[in-house]
């Protein structure tokens, strides 16, 4: 029976304390426990173009956090497992710390080094090793608050065009800043040409290509809980029609 998860982590850490980090040992944890279930890894795209009859996982990172390579990599070569890192164009090469709304709030502290990125020669060095490397947009904005048709473009098509000119290959995959898509940014993103973007839902939905579900991974899932998150048992439950009204419920006491 095939089984498809797609996972999402940010950064890799074993001292930052942000949602958006792991310790070295829970990553290792978790993709550990996936290889001895039997799952095996896969890029983005090439998962969605082509799904394996068993069990596949594919790993992604947002952001380009310098850690992803530093200490993720080594972890998900002990596995045999390939990466996909999706990167907001207008950070990578920049000797500045990464800034935009959830994570500016580290700037200027001990961790301040944790959000610097990536550059173009080790992107490329990713991408000879195997791994894919997708558009995370230019520049990380709530692409549904992107009014401007033409702004809205040039997020999407000008990070696309970017990574294609400096790494020399189609770049055929998007991770959604924020999670955040609706119907609009979907039809902007397949004008793009792109073939595969993911999301962070709440409540999993059928997957389409262009809005894939992945499942987040942050610092305050212990082991029993990323467990849960991990389980083909609990996916099926998340996207059943018995989640429906706990998530309206949900929506109600949060606008309460």
């Amino acid at each position: 029976m095939s089984d498809l998860l797609v996972l999402c982590y940010h950064a890799v850490s074993p001292t930052w304390p942000a949602a958006l980090s792991v310790t070295p040992e829970a990553l290792d944890r978790q993709l550990g426990g996936l290889a001895r279930r039997g799952y095996r890894g896969a890029r983005f795209t090439d998962a969605l173009r082509a799904p394996d009859a068993g069990r596949t996982v594919v790993v992604t990172f947002d952001d380009n956090y310098r850690s992803v390579l530093e200490l993720a990599k080594p972890i998900l070569d002990r596995y045999a497992m390939p990466g996909t890192l999706f990167v907001p164009t207008d950070w990578v090469d920049d000797p500045r710390p990464m800034r935009w709304p959830g994570i500016d709030r580290w700037l200027g502290t001990e961790h301040e080094d944790e959000l610097h990125a990536l550059g173009w020669d080790e992107l490329a060095g990713l991408q000879r090793d195997g791994w894919e490397i997708g558009s995370h947009t230019r520049s990380h904005p709530h692409l549904t608050q992107v009014d401007d048709d033409a702004a809205l473009r040039e997020e999407l098509e000008g990070s696309k065009a970017t990574i294609e000119e400096r790494l020399g290959v189609p770049c055929t995959s998007l991770a959604y800043p924020y999670g955040d898509a609706d119907a609009r940014v979907e039809r902007a993103t397949a004008a793009a040409g792109y073939e595969a973007a993911g999301t962070i839902p709440r409540k999993l939905p059928e997957p389409r290509p262009l809005a894939w579900p992945r499942a987040p991974i942050f610092h305050d899932d212990g082991p029993l809980r990323a467990r849960i998150k991990l389980s083909p048992l609990a996916r099926a439950v998340r996207a059943s029609r018995a989640m429906a009204p706990l998530e309206r419920a949900r929506i109600a006491l949060s606008r309460a």
